[in-house]
C-alpha cells in the first residue's frame, strides 16, 4: 500500500493562482518539484513496473478526495476516479486502519484481488453490479462531463451517503466498468485509537533527509499531539467531511498522557507541548446519542445555525486532560495550537473551559476562523453568522482582562469563496479597517476536489438548493478580493484602487490609507 503523501500533490506544487510554490514544507529541505504532479498515478505505474502481478492498494488524502468523478481546479476539467487513472487494484478512502487490516487478512489467504469486495471504506472497479445490494447509482462519468446538473446530483448523493452508520454503497458507470464505493469504515473506538497511537512511531523524518536539514513541516508538529479525529463543523470548503467524517473519535486521557511522557523523555524536548487537538481543538470527547444507532443526521447540521441540543461537548474531559498533563515530569507548558470553534465558546457551559484555556493553554495567540462577515457568504460556507464571532470576541477579551493577560486572536479569512461578490469583500475590508484588524492569514479560495464549495465553484450552483451563484473566476477579481482583506500591504494598492473605482467607493480611500 502507498499514498501520494499527506497533502494532494497538486496543492503541494501550485498556489491558488496556479503558480509553482516557492517552498514545499513537506519535502526535504522545503524543496519544490521533488514530488510529481498527480503523484498517485505516477507511483502506481512505477510500483506495477517493479512488482508485476502484486496487488496495488492506493490510499491517502489525494486518493480519498479524488475517489470518484471530481472537478480538478488546476486543469479546469472534470476528472475520473484516481482508481481508474492510476489502475490500482483497490482504493482506500478515509483514515484507513481498518481497511488495511482487512485487505491484508484477505490477501494473506489469497493473493487474488477478486476477493476484495465489500470492504468498508474502499472503492473497486468491476464489470457489472450483479450481487451488489443496498446501493445508489449516480450519473455516469460521461453524463457528468456533459452536464453540470448531473455533476451536482452526483455530488449531492456522495455527500449524503458519507455517514458510516446510515450511508449506502455508491456506484458509478465509468466507461465499460462500474466504480463501487462501499460505505465508510465504522468509526474506531477509543480503545482502537489508543492502540493505533501506542505503536512505536519514530517521531522523526527519515534519516536520509538529514543532509537536507530535515522536513520543515515536521517542526510544526514535532511536539504536538492528536487527541481526536472527525469534525462537527461541516465547512463547505473543507475536505474533512468526506475524509474523517462528522463523528468524533477520541483517544483516552491515559493514552495521550503516555505519549506526552514518552516525548518528555527525549533529551531534545524543551518542556513545551505545542498543540493538543485535532481538526478542531475543542471537539475532544464530543458526543451525540444518535451517532451509534443512526449516525450523524442527514438533514440537520450539528452546529449551524446553532449547536444541536443533543450534542454534548467534552469540556470536562479536556479540563481533566490538561490537569493530568501538568503532572508529567519535564512538561512545563501544554498549549492548544489547533484552531477552535468560537461558536462553541459563547455560552455558560463553556465558561470554565474558556477560563482554563486562557489561563494556561494559549501561547499568546488563539486561532479562530470567522472566514467572512457577509451573511450570505457565511451561509454558503456553512459557518455561523458574524454576530456570533463578535460575541466571542467580547467574551475572550473579558476573560483575558479579568486574568490580567494580553492575548490575541489569529483570524483566518477566505477571499473569493463561491457566492462572494466584490461588494462582499469590501464589506469585510471596511469591518477590518474600522476595527484595526490586519489579517495575515488570508487564503485565496482553492476549489478542493470533492468538497461542497468545489462543486459550487465548478457548477456555479448550490447542489443542495439548485440556486445559481456568482463565482469570481478571473485572476483580476480574485486579486482585488484578496487585496481588500489585506489592505495594509503596499503591494495591494493598485488592486484596492481598482476595486473602489469599480464599486464607486473612492470615498473609502482614506480608510484603507491608499
Amino acid at each position: 500500500m502507498y499514498s501520494a503523501g499527506n497533502i494532494d500533490s497538486m496543492l503541494a506544487k501550485y498556489t491558488a493562482n496556479k503558480k509553482i510554490r516557492n517552498v514545499d514544507d513537506y519535502s526535504p529541505g522545503g524543496r519544490v518539484l521533488l514530488r510529481p504532479e498527480r503523484a498517485s498515478i505516477i507511483y502506481t505505474n512505477k510500483l506495477q513496473e517493479a512488482f508485476k502481478g502484486v496487488p496495488v492498494v492506493l490510499g491517502g488524502i489525494e486518493a480519498s478526495m479524488r475517489r470518484l468523478t471530481h472537478y480538478d481546479y488546476w486543469s479546469d476539467k472534470v476528472r475520473r476516479s484516481l482508481l481508474m487513472d492510476s489502475k490500482a487494484d483497490i482504493l482506500v478512502y478515509g483514515m484507513g486502519e481498518k481497511q488495511i487490516l482487512e485487505i491484508a487478512h484477505r490477501l494473506k489467504d489469497s493473493s487474488s484481488i477478486t476477493g476484495l469486495e465489500n470492504i468498508r471504506g474502499t472503492i473497486i472497479a468491476q464489470r457489472s453490479l450483479a450481487g451488489l445490494k443496498n446501493y445508489v447509482l449516480i450519473p455516469s462519468l460521461e453524463e457528468i462531463i456533459q452536464d453540470k446538473d448531473a455533476f451536482n446530483a452526483a455530488f449531492k448523493t456522495i455527500y449524503s451517503e458519507s455517514d458510516p452508520i446510515s450511508g449506502k454503497a455508491v456506484a458509478q458507470k465509468c466507461g465499460d466498468r462500474f466504480l463501487v464505493q462501499y460505505p465508510p469504515a465504522q468509526p474506531i473506538t477509543t480503545e482502537e485509537m489508543d492502540r493505533i497511537y501506542a505503536l512505536p512511531y519514530m517521531r522523526n523524518w527519515h534519516p536520509a533527509y538529514d543532509k537536507d536539514g530535515g522536513v520543515p513541516g515536521f517542526e510544526t508538529v514535532r511536539n504536538s499531539i492528536t487527541s481526536h479525529r472527525g469534525c462537527l463543523g461541516g465547512c463547505s470548503f473543507c475536505s474533512l467531511h468526506l475524509h474523517q467524517g462528522r463523528i468524533i473519535q477520541s483517544r483516552s486521557i491515559e493514552s495521550i498522557a503516555r505519549e506526552i511522557a514518552a516525548i518528555a523523555e527525549d533529551r531534545k524536548f524543551r518542556g513545551t507541548i505545542t498543540d493538543i487537538g485535532g481538526p478542531t481543538a475543542n471537539m475532544y470527547m464530543a458526543l451525540c446519542p444518535s451517532w451509534e444507532k443512526t449516525g450523524a443526521c442527514r438533514n440537520k447540521r450539528c452546529l449551524v445555525p446553532e449547536k444541536c441540543k443533543n450534542l454534548t461537548l467534552g469540556y470536562k474531559h479536556s479540563i481533566r486532560l490538561w490537569s493530568e498533563l501538568k503532572k508529567i515530569p519535564r512538561v512545563k507548558h501544554v498549549f492548544v495550537g489547533s484552531g477552535v470553534r468560537y461558536d462553541l465558546l459563547i455560552d455558560r457551559y463553556s465558561d470554565r473551559y474558556l477560563h482554563e484555556l486562557c489561563v494556561s493553554h494559549i501561547s499568546g495567540q488563539l486561532k479562530v476562523a470567522p472566514e467572512h462577515c457577509t451573511g450570505s457568504v457565511l451561509e454558503l460556507m456553512n459557518k455561523p453568522q458574524f454576530k456570533i464571532y463578535e460575541k466571542f470576541i467580547d467574551r475572550f477579551e473579558t476573560v483575558n482582562k479579568r486574568l490580567g493577560k494580553k492575548q490575541y486572536l489569529v483570524n483566518y479569512f477566505i477571499a473569493g469563496h463561491p457566492g462572494t461578490h466584490l461588494e462582499d469583500a469590501l464589506e469585510l475590508a471596511v469591518y477590518l479597517a474600522k476595527n484595526h484588524i490586519h489579517p495575515e492569514q488570508v487564503q485565496d479560495y482553492i476549489p478542493l476536489p470533492m468538497t461542497l464549495s468545489g462543486s459550487m465553484y465548478y457548477t456555479e450552483k448550490n447542489p443542495f438548493t439548485d440556486k445559481n451563484l456568482y463565482v469570481a473566476k478571473t485572476q483580476s477579481e480574485r486579486a482585488m478580493q484578496r487585496a481588500l482583506l489585506q489592505y495594509k500591504n503596499p503591494q495591494n494598492r493598485k488592486h484596492i484602487l481598482r476595486a473602489l473605482k469599480i464599486l464607486h467607493k473612492e470615498s473609502l480611500k482614506k480608510l484603507f490609507c491608499v
